[in-house]
């Protein structure tokens, strides 16, 4: 493989541990800026809202600028961002600091893609996109537990200050070891946005709204629940977020799998299956065994639906010829569902339900995204049914 996938690694390693690595290292922001856990849940909310909006904008403003300008660009967005959140004298200047870190994300994820697919021959494009992601795995699988043990040691700044770090090494890495490639054709935003007149299109993104909130709703809250539900220490929260990594990468890889034999099938057993490991959570999240196992759980289940979600997403706007921004936008979908998943996790706390509440919340929230999938499906199985007819 081309030595250039390495800094994409690097900058995708780096995007997983800032995004994730907050659920670890909440208490610590908490007490930095003497505010409450639900207030200090904004740092994650923020975030999934700037890839939201991010996504799909910088797409667009970027289509004419060289792929490599503009990943040094996104990279150099991501450092800065991330400076501006571990010197922060306030919490509305941290979340700035985030907002703008956020930019980075879907952008850099979709350039990557094409620069990665474009290093190798056509029967390898897949494996060089996959080893790009390896960044982001492997993020959740050391980043985030040694992120959330450099917290409690060192102070939560000193986690944002590596990360910044871990930008200018994306930063140099892009320029030393990426080629200048070609731009693709620009693409009709006009054309793009058709897609978006494809109610299942629309449906789809509901369900990826609504599936990782689910998780989400959880996870953000986990480091201050597990300490105070299931007498974790600090350091037994940071072996939780390896088994949260776990999770992530398991079920990224049986997602995939079983989705291109069964889509819809697929969606419902990991949806209907998420939904219930989080209502047993809630029930038994004083008990650390099964708390241990309903976050490797959830995370596996929750993980599982992004392949078949991305692919039928993909699937209806090729139909229509406009495949590129759906594609953006359902990045950003994805992070919609990640705030909505803080706030209503956090809105339940503050209301006073206790801080095991984010997950009968998230409970919810899957069988919502269920409800959608059973809609989507009997709708494409009416319309494959007219076609014959």
């Amino acid at each position: 493989m081309p030595i250039a996938l390495l800094a994409l690694a690097v900058g995708a390693f780096g995007i997983g541990m800032t995004e994730f690595v907050i659920a670890g290292i909440l208490p610590q922001v908490a007490s930095g800026f003497g505010i409450d856990i639900p207030q200090a849940g904004m740092m994650a909310t923020v975030y999934a809202l700037g890839v939201f909006v991010g996504a799909p904008l910088l797409t667009v403003l970027g289509s004419r600028v060289p792929r490599k300008k503009m990943l040094i660009g996104l990279a150099t967005l991501f450092t800065l961002g991330n400076i501006i959140t571990a010197i922060a004298p306030t919490l509305t200047i941290a979340l700035a600091g985030r907002l703008l870190t956020s930019f980075n994300h879907g952008a850099f994820f979709g350039i990557g893609s094409i620069i990665a697919a474009s290093l190798v021959a056509p029967n390898r494009q897949a494996s060089a996109i996959a080893l790009m992601f390896s960044g982001l795995t492997l993020a959740n699988l050391v980043g985030v537990p040694v992120g959330t043990w450099l917290a409690q040691v060192a102070g939560w700044r000193l986690v944002f200050w590596i990360i910044a770090g871990i930008g200018l090494l994306t930063i140099l890495g892009v320029l030393l070891l990426v080629p200048n490639i070609k731009n693709g054709e620009r693409f009709s935003v006009k054309t793009e946005l058709s897609a978006f007149t494809d109610p299942q299109v629309l449906l789809t993104m509901g369900i990826t709204v609504l599936g990782p909130a689910a998780f989400f709703t959880s996870i953000t809250y986990i480091a201050p629940m597990m300490m105070e539900q299931a007498g974790f220490s600090e350091s037994g929260v940071a072996k939780l977020m390896i088994l949260f990594g776990l999770g992530l990468v398991v079920g990224n890889s049986i997602g995939g799998r079983f989705a291109d034999r069964a889509l819809f099938k697929t969606l419902y057993i990991s949806l209907a299956a998420q939904a219930a490991v989080l209502f047993a959570f809630w029930l038994w999240a004083d008990n650390p065994v099964v708390a241990s196992l309903s976050i490797f759980l959830m995370a596996a289940f929750g993980f599982s639906t992004v392949s078949p979600i991305q692919k039928l997403v993909m699937d209806r706007a090729n139909k229509a010829g406009a495949p590129t921004m759906a594609a953006s936008v359902n990045i950003g979908m994805f992070n919609l569902g990640n705030a909505l998943g803080a706030w209503a996790g956090g809105a339940t706390i503050a209301a006073g339900f206790g801080l095991a509440s984010p997950n009968w919340a998230g409970a919810l929230l899957s069988l919502g995204a269920l409800l959608l999938a059973l809609l989507a499906g009997w709708i494409t199985k009416h319309e494959r049914t007219a076609c014959l007819a």
